[in-house]
């Protein structure tokens, strides 16, 4: 038998040759392993911080006996479990939604400057709700949930269209232009429909800013599986976003079905935006904030990416809000207010940062 088609044993040296890949991998990944871990502990405290500070402060022991020995007699209990506790959680469940959105959005388009935001998922989403409210007189979650998803998704479907129109595959910058111009439409159709019926949006004053605020928490508990099937899809395809990201042919020499990825990703973003502005409205900045600071600490490997994500995602949520109830001297700025006013000039020095065009 020629000696090329012979079968070689794993001599000595290959499998120090391998423990040596594992060991280096494993030294690799342990700063990203303790970054993770150090994370989930900053959620905790801004979990804490979250049912905690307010217009009115409350003292850690009696948050802690609102939680486990709820007295309906006393004021400070009614405030962490009837109000705290639901934008808490709702925090929780739309900051992972929002963040992991930018993320795919990113990997998808290859632009780090993307979010849902500026490529018109979230414009889409908004004004399908506003036709719900606005025009079939829908009010509930429950309801303008499924407007939701469908606007997010012709949205989506729209943009990829329109930047890859007249090519092969679509690129950052068309995918950007045409993102910022469906946006516009859909936001300037969305605001004269909501001018020109405001006892029907009267209710839904702050959700067109953006809010984490006054949500029923069987209502976030309830449309969080939406979130929870996007959330899996997207870990799912973590590994096959990172051989997208080096292009359709090498991808598809690798063995990855770059179609099929396509389609995981426009399900997966709009299960995650469609619901996350149901239940929030429109929050800008997240998706565009979270996963590209991520990525300075833990690189472009998608998996690890995500992972950081989910954690990070509503520690920004839950520290926006919770920035938003005591930086006014009466009254409250919502969420979506926040995120905007930090958003902003983060994007203006992301777009300046040398090779921030490119993943």
């Amino acid at each position: 038998m020629p000696t090329s088609s012979r079968r070689q044993s794993p001599t000595a040296a290959d499998g120090l040759r391998l423990e040596s890949r594992r060991a280096g991998l494993v030294t690799a990944n342990g700063p990203r392993t303790g970054g993770l871990i150090v994370c989930v502990v900053i959620l905790g405290a801004a979990v804490v911080l979250s049912l905690g500070v307010g217009a009115r402060d409350i003292a850690l022991p009696t948050v802690w006996a609102a939680l486990t020995q709820f007295d309906p007699a006393n004021d400070e209990h009614l405030i962490v479990l009837q109000l705290r506790v639901p934008r808490t959680v709702t925090a929780l469940v739309v900051g992972p939604a929002l963040g992991m959105c930018g993320a795919l959005i990113q990997a998808f388009t290859r632009n780090p400057l993307a979010d849902p935001g500026i490529l018109g998922v979230n414009a889409g989403a908004s004004f399908a709700v506003t036709i719900a409210v606005g025009v079939f007189g829908v009010t509930a979650p429950w309801g303008y949930v499924w407007f939701a998803l469908c606007g997010a998704a012709g949205a989506t479907v729209l943009v990829y269209m329109l930047g890859s129109l007249g090519h092969r595959q679509a690129d950052p910058i068309r995918l950007t232009l045409a993102g910022v111009a469906i946006s516009a439409a859909l936001g300037g159709i969305t605001t004269a429909l909501t001018l020109a019926n405001r006892d029907a949006f009267q209710d839904l004053r702050f959700w067109g800013v953006g809010s984490v605020g006054g949500r029923d928490l069987g209502i976030v508990v309830g449309l969080s599986w939406l979130i929870a099937g996007g959330l899996v899809l997207s870990l799912a395809m973590s590994r096959s976003l990172n051989a997208l990201a080096l292009g359709d042919e090498l991808a598809t020499s690798l063995g990855v079905r770059t179609g099929t990825v396509r389609v995981g990703v426009i399900v997966a973003v709009t299960l995650l935006a469609g619901t996350a502005t149901a239940l929030a409205g429109p929050i800008a900045f997240v998706g565009l904030m979270v996963p590209h600071v991520v990525r300075w600490f833990v690189g472009p490997d998608q998996r690890w990416i995500a992972l950081y994500t989910l954690v990070c995602g509503p520690i920004l949520l839950l520290l926006a809000d919770v920035v938003g109830r005591i930086i006014l001297p009466n009254g409250e700025l919502r969420v979506g207010l926040v995120t905007a006013i930090i958003g902003a000039p983060v994007l203006i020095l992301l777009a300046r940062r040398r090779m921030a065009s490119g993943l």
